[in-house]
């Protein structure tokens, strides 16, 4: 007999604003606690020096996570020029300091232009990236450095903010996979000197914004409902998926994993509602079928309709 849930089948996603000096895990666990829910997730951490955008999954959200791993996301990012770190920014040890050169701004923007587009980028040692089922954090803390190979990443958008001192200041919207770390080294090599992270804030991932997020204080002063209100519906991030609509008999079917006929749309994935309620996402076949590939158990009963959280 499987152990019985203590928690509520809580069905959403929370945007955190996350606090600087806690883990990701850690402020998953905090909101966690907040509204009792039984299963919850994040989508891609941020380091504990790094604050801003943490969207959290709870029920069955947690299957969209996967997905929102591969948003791009934007950050406002505080270099040190002149310092480089074991692990890139200011929490790890100081390896080695170097004079900054006279830059000027017009060298600086420069600079970044190289930067900016498809680059190839190094992943740092401190990562969770894995080496023969070890991830490379753990063997750096070990003294072990594995040669890492160049992955392909992009960078939208890299503006200066500011230059005052060795602190400059940056603006970076970039792909999935990157690492603003090796960023900030990368930069400050190319200026001449070393660089490392002092401050990193995500305003943005995918379509969600920090001014949409809420800090622990905020979400520990709600009451139960208004916490239940924040929840963002669980197919929110699907948005850019087509979209088709079942009758009674089609949503019964789909629940109980049967293709079933459909007029013609794109190939490729599509999400599934029977009237006002999310089922699930499904895959467009060649031959006019729509087969269920990921269905959402949110409480569906026999006509297939849902409730997205617990009361």
């Amino acid at each position: 007999m499987g152990k019985r849930k203590s928690g509520n089948d809580v069905h959403g996603i929370v945007l955190l604003d996350k606090r600087l000096g806690v883990s990701s895990n850690r402020a998953l666990q905090e909101v966690r606690r907040l509204f009792n829910a039984n299963k919850a997730g994040h989508t891609g951490s941020l380091d504990p020096l790094a604050t801003g955008l943490l969207p959290l999954c709870f029920g069955e959200a947690t299957k969209v996570s996967a997905l929102m791993l591969d948003d791009d996301k934007r950050y406002q990012v505080e270099v040190q020029l002149g310092v480089m770190t074991d692990t890139g920014d200011a929490e790890g040890l100081v390896i080695k300091t170097c004079p900054v050169p006279n830059l000027t701004l017009v060298e600086i923007e420069a600079c970044l232009r190289l930067f900016t587009g498809n680059i190839e980028q190094v992943p740092p040692m401190y990562s969770a990236l894995k080496h023969e089922g070890k991830k490379l954090y753990e063997l750096a803390r070990e003294g072990k450095v594995i040669e890492r190979k160049a992955r392909r990443i992009t960078i939208f958008e890299l503006k200066m903010l500011s230059f005052i001192g060795d602190r400059l200041a940056l603006d970076v919207f970039c792909s999935k996979g990157t690492y603003i770390r090796s960023l900030a080294e990368d930069i400050g090599h190319a200026l001449g000197c070393c660089g490392t992270v002092t401050v990193l804030r995500r305003l943005q991932a995918g379509q969600f914004n920090l001014s949409e997020a809420k800090t622990i204080g905020q979400l520990s002063a709600m009451d139960g409902q208004s916490l239940l209100d924040c929840l963002i519906a669980v197919d929110t991030p699907l948005a850019a998926i087509p979209a088709v609509q079942l009758s009674d008999a089609e949503a019964i079917s789909i629940k109980y994993g049967q293709s079933i006929s459909a007029e013609r749309h794109p190939l490729g994935m599509v999400r599934l509602y029977h009237g006002a309620f999310f089922l699930g996402l499904g895959e467009m076949l060649l031959d006019d079928k729509i087969a269920p590939k990921k269905l959402f158990n949110m409480n569906m009963n026999s006509t297939g309709e849902q409730q997205t959280s617990a009361a």
